[in-house]
């Protein structure tokens, strides 16, 4: 009875293609993944950068409100009825529901 041996040989030009796929991958990872993510980021800290008073905004949370004061500890005062107002930290304002809530205000006009 014969039995055969199999012998397997790297190509040579194998380890080229490896990382030339490698590079490729990390190129779609960083082009889909961390890039938008850091436009996001920049979008978010010139939005908290330019808030002013008489802004509304609606926080994380849901809470709905206008912009009494911006202190300088990076919190505002938000009047979320005549009279009651919070303190709230500026990272804790939705950009997305605030954004949609001001298009809804200017269609609405």
């Amino acid at each position: 009875m014969m039995q055969s041996v199999f012998l397997l040989q790297a190509s040579p030009g194998g380890g080229t293609f490896q990382f030339i796929l490698l590079g490729g991958m990390v190129l779609v990872f960083w082009l889909f993944m961390i890039r938008p993510q850091a436009k996001k980021a920049k979008a978010a800290k010139q939005f908290q950068e330019n808030m002013q008073k008489g802004d509304k905004i609606v926080t994380i949370a849901g809470i709905h409100g206008t912009v009494n004061k911006v202190n300088e500890d990076g919190t505002i005062m938000v009047e979320t009825s005549p009279g009651s107002y919070l303190k709230i930290e500026k990272s804790a304002i939705s950009i997305e529901w605030t954004q949609n809530i001001n298009k809804a205000a200017v269609a609405a006009k």
